[in-house]
C-alpha cells in the first residue's frame, strides 16, 4: 500500500483526474509510513530535504515550522494539473525543562538525552501539516511521557544497539525504548511520530477526507 510516487497523467482520463485524490507522505520516517499501513491507507511517498534550522521558540512552534516547510517542499514537487494531491507531513521533537531533544547527533548525545530524561516527565510534540495546494493546515500534538529510572548500564547497552541514533529523545517507543516508559498521557502514535487522530480530524475537517472510509475500502479491496 506505500510505493515512491510515480504519476504518468496520460493513463487517467480528464474524468478521472478530476476526481481522484492522492495522499502523498513527505516523510522518510519508516515509523509514520508503518502507522498508515496499519490504519490500511493507500498513499504514495515522497521524500525531500530540507533546512531544519529554525530560531529559538516553543517546541510547539518549532514542529509547526518544520512540519509546514516540509510539507510546502513537497508540494512544490508535485505537478500541476487536475489531479488533487493531498501531501502530509510531520515533524517529532522531545522536550524536557525548556531544551528541545531532536534526534542525537552522535552517541554522546544519546547518552545525554537518555540521562535527562531517566526518572523524570517529559513531552513529546509533533508539528502535522497538511496540504492540497490551495490551504495548508497545520497544528500540532502533545503527549507526556514518564520514564523510569535507568541506570548508566542500560543507557550504554542501549545506545551501544543503534536503535536510539535516528529518533527524537533518542529513544524509540515503539521498540525496545518501550522497556523505559511507564506510562504515557495522551496520544501514543504521536510519540510514535504521527498523531492519526488529529490527523484523521484535520483531513475531514478542512479537506473532506474520510480515513475511515479510505481504510474500509481499501481493506475490502486487498
Amino acid at each position: 500500500c506505500c510505493s515512491y510516487y510515480m504519476y504518468d497523467c496520460c493513463n487517467l482520463s480528464r474524468t478521472e483526474v478530476q476526481t481522484v485524490v492522492k495522499l502523498i507522505l513527505a516523510s522518510g520516517s519508516t515509523r509514520r509510513q508503518e502507522i498508515l499501513r496499519t490504519l490500511g491507507i493507500e498513499y504514495s511517498l515522497l521524500k525531500c530535504n530540507v533546512d531544519e534550522t529554525v530560531e529559538m521558540m516553543p517546541p510547539e512552534d518549532t514542529v509547526q515550522t518544520l512540519a509546514a516547510r516540509k510539507c510546502t517542499a513537497a508540494k512544490a514537487l508535485l505537478p500541476c494539473g487536475n489531479e488533487r494531491f493531498v501531501v502530509i507531513s510531520a515533524d517529532t521533537v522531545v522536550s524536557y525543562e525548556n531544551e528541545i531533544f531532536g534526534k542525537p547527533k552522535d552517541r554522546e548525545d544519546a547518552v545525554h538525552m537518555l540521562s535527562a530524561l531517566s526518572g523524570s516527565i517529559h513531552h513529546v510534540h509533533t508539528g502535522i501539516a497538511v496540504s492540497d495546494g490551495c490551504k495548508m493546515t497545520v497544528e500540532s500534538e502533545t503527549t507526556k511521557v514518564f520514564f523510569r529510572e535507568l541506570s548508566i548500564d542500560e543507557i550504554n547497552r542501549y545506545v551501544d544497539s543503534g536503535e536510539p541514533m535516528d529518533k527524537a529523545g533518542a529513544y524509540g517507543i515503539q521498540e525496545t525504548g518501550a522497556l523505559f516508559v511507564r506510562k504515557i498521557s495522551g496520544d501514543y502514535f504521536n510519540v510514535v511520530g504521527l498523531p492519526v487522530c488529529r490527523l484523521g480530524i484535520i483531513l475531514s475537517r478542512d479537506f473532506g477526507i474520510d480515513l475511515l472510509a479510505l481504510s474500509e475500502g481499501n481493506k475490502r479491496h486487498s
